[in-house]
């Protein structure tokens, strides 16, 4: 029995205007071979297919092309869950008619833990997996608020509810494995920000919660449970050093601070001696490159990557200290004749910061919302003590309307 995990597909999701639909289909394509190659018997994908609550036509074709594709390449079975960016009710609408295709998913939690245990068999009809689908539980999902709560006992409920659901769930799957009587693993999902996880600058990993508020702890999850497959965070990673418990991280990267990861998914292999776990690298189908420095540095990179014949596209971050009004206009000229493309430049001079408090040639391309409010804070000078609960207040405010399907976050700064 193998199991290949996956998440954080985003499909849609475009990089400072640049949409990336060759890309996406490009790696689906590495995907479907590599069930092929590696021998799946069972795909999970753990959340965030979409990058938003209304993907375009051409995201949602790729999708379901896949979905159909992956049938036809031996793989008996597909799991898929949402993630925080996914619509649930979108996921959901054509469930019953994939799983004529063997294609599981689970857009919203249930109310019923027996919706999101799911025993998989296989071609003779033989029980051989349990899963626990259990999607992104949004905090309408598994937590009552009440008036005056405090900011530690809505992280208490949260964290109550997270743990309840998951316990439901797995009692469930125990229960199923005791009444098959065989021994056949249980595998559980989850889109979800463990305590302890990494991130990295510029990965765009949306805060679920306010602060620390919602950061699970791997002691919620039952012991039953022989594999956990999550998603939200982008950077593959073990849960606590468990090999059993990980984040297969995103397969493309999102923004620029990922441009050096080697992404990968996850091949969980259950025998007779338990679960073994390898990565498996994904190859990298778009380059991107961040440039800093001076110019010297700066052209010169630019330089070495044409002589490469690269066609990267480049974030530029310009930190000399000598002022450069044509800084574009040289950037330009530099990757003329190349097939490389800047898609953002990043002036961060000494002299700037020593000019900081004019803000001359700051625009909004360089702030992202919570920017904006501190300027507002500092404007209006709020006094030190009051500002860490008026920004608590502020970011729960956007968290419920980004919960009631509000638009993403401008280009260029993807959430998770």
């Amino acid at each position: 029995m193998k199991i290949l995990h996956t998440s954080d597909w985003h499909l849609g999701r475009t990089l400072y205007g640049r949409k990336r639909y060759e890309e996406y289909e490009a790696f689906l394509d590495w995907l479907a071979r590599a069930i092929r190659d590696n021998g799946i018997d069972v795909l999970v994908a753990a959340g965030d297919i979409f990058d938003t609550t209304a993907p375009s036509n051409r995201a949602q074709e790729l999708y379901y092309r896949f979905l159909c594709r992956a049938a036809s390449l031996g793989c008996r079975h597909v799991v898929v869950v949402s993630g925080n960016h996914d619509s649930p009710s979108f996921l959901d609408a054509p469930k019953e008619l994939l799983k004529a295709l063997e294609v599981h998913v689970t857009g919203s939690p249930s109310e019923s833990p027996e919706d999101e245990v799911l025993v998989l068999r296989d071609g003779r009809g033989v029980p051989e997996l349990i899963v626990c689908a259990v999607p992104h539980l949004r905090d309408r999902d598994i937590r009552t608020a009440e008036a005056g709560e405090s900011i530690e006992d809505k992280e208490r409920k949260l964290l109550d509810g997270i743990r309840d659901h998951y316990a439901a769930v797995a009692a469930l799957a125990e229960e199923k494995r005791r009444e098959l009587g065989c021994a056949i693993p249980i595998v559980a999902t989850g889109h979800l920000f463990a305590a302890g996880g990494r991130t990295v600058e510029g990965d765009g990993v949306r805060e679920l919660y306010v602060g620390s508020l919602g950061r699970v702890n791997a002691k919620v999850f039952p012991s039953c449970i022989d594999y956990l497959a999550l998603g939200h965070l982008h950077v593959p990673q073990k849960v606590n050093g468990s090999e059993t418990v990980r984040y297969s991280g995103s397969p493309l990267p999102m923004g620029f601070g990922e441009a050096k990861q080697q992404k990968s998914v996850c091949v969980a292999e259950f025998g007779g001696e338990g679960v073994s776990v390898r990565l498996v690298p994904v190859p990298v189908f778009q380059q991107l490159e961040q440039i800093r420095g001076d110019w010297d540095r700066i052209s010169g990179r630019i330089f070495e990557l044409a002589s490469q014949g690269s066609r990267a596209w480049l974030e530029v971050i310009y930190e000399g200290d000598e002022i450069l009004g044509d800084l574009r206009d040289r950037l330009e000229e530099a990757v003329g004749n190349t097939a490389m493309e800047v898609l953002r430049v990043k002036n961060t001079r000494a002299v700037d910061r020593v000019l900081a408090q004019t803000m001359e040639e700051e625009t909004l391309d360089d702030l992202d919302e919570d920017d904006v409010f501190q300027r507002c804070i500092e404007a209006n000078q709020v006094p030190e003590e009051q500002r860490p609960e008026l920004f608590a207040a502020y970011r729960e405010v956007v968290l419920s309307l980004r919960g009631c399907g509000g638009q993403p976050e401008q280009e260029g700064r993807h959430e998770n």
